[in-house]
Parts: structure tokens; sequence; C-alpha cells
């Protein structure tokens, strides 16, 4: 099991809805490619991982990270899976380009509590009052 992620912002999206239809919208095939200015360093241990995206201001969802390819234009697509699977929503700030994630701080994939399906306002006042 990969022992490294990523995280990323999903600038314009403003839910779990959003970003489904952006990731459909920009797959190709079973592949979606995230374009990215630089080279992770430590890209080998990232592959087989996850890049988890942040919605505001909390992680929402992930896509397996299959590759990294060059591009012609000089900078790097991060090659994800096709498939975007939802989470239950973690808290995390917001920061510019990708941040590296360590597996045991990996959220859950299952959401039996339903928290993950609560609009992101009442959430994020019921995540202020420490209530989720």
């Amino acid at each position: 099991m990969p022992n490294l992620h990523l995280t990323k912002v999903a600038m314009g999206c403003r839910d779990v809805e959003s970003l489904r239809r952006r990731a459909a919208e920009r797959a190709q095939g079973p592949e979606r490619r995230v374009p990215t200015r630089m080279r992770p360093r430590r890209c080998d241990e990232l592959v087989g991982g996850n890049l988890y995206w942040i919605v505001k201001h909390r992680i929402i969802g992930c896509q397996q990270i299959l590759r990294f390819e060059d591009r012609e234009d000089g900078r790097i697509d991060i090659v994800c899976s096709a498939e975007l699977r939802t989470l239950v929503p973690v808290p995390r700030r917001a920061h510019q380009g990708w941040r590296y994630f360590d597996a045991d701080a990996a959220v859950a994939a299952n959401d039996e509590t339903g928290v993950g399906e609560l609009p992101p306002q009442l959430y994020g006042r019921l995540a202020a009052l420490a209530l989720v």
C-alpha cells in the first residue's frame, strides 16, 4: 500500500457535485490529467497513492494517482484514475499547488453518518461549534 498522497484545492468547486461534474468533464477515458508546474520530488512514492481534493476547506474526494508525465509546454501532468471517490469531509486548510499527505492521516471512505451530504455552509458552522 502506498504511504504518500497529495492534497490539492479544487478551485471553483462549491460542493461534491461540482467536483464530480468537473472530474467527469475532464476525464479522458479511464484517466484524468491534472496539470502542475513542477514534478513532486517524491513522485515515485506517490504512484498508487491518492490525490485528495479540498473544497471549501475540507477534503471531500480523492482519485488514485497512476503516474506522472511530462508535457510539451514544460509542465507536468498528474495522471489519475477518472473515478472520483467521495469521502467523509475532513477539515483542511486551503493552500496553493499541492501538498504531501501521509497515509497515517488519510481519511475514511465510508460515510455512514451522512455528514458528507451536509451543505458546505452548514458543515462549516457545525465544525466551528465542534459538533462534527
